[in-house]
């Protein structure tokens, strides 16, 4: 796992969490699938790839409304997901 701040989740363990919230309502799931290129088999297969991680949280920075939903959910600070894809896309 990729930790960040010693007392943070690690960015990846996040950017898990994250995506299943993401596709958990169909229509954000299919925007998050159409916007990315990503279709269901390739974003399965590459779960542990960093790239499509950062981009899955990418894709909630591109709708605050939804990236701050996302937050909340996880019980995390918004600002946690921003972080978690900067790290994410240094690898």
């Amino acid at each position: 796992m990729n930790r960040g701040v010693s007392n943070e989740e690690p960015a990846d363990a996040l950017a898990l969490r994250a995506l299943a919230w993401t596709l958990s309502d169909p229509d954000r799931a299919g925007r998050l699938l159409s916007l990315t290129g990503l279709d269901p088999d390739d974003l399965r297969a590459r779960l542990t790839d960093s790239a499509v991680l950062a981009a899955c949280l990418q894709f909630l920075e591109a709708h605050e409304p939804d990236l701050v939903a996302c937050a909340q959910s996880l019980d995390v600070r918004p600002e946690a997901l921003v972080r978690a894809r900067h790290q994410l896309e240094s690898l």
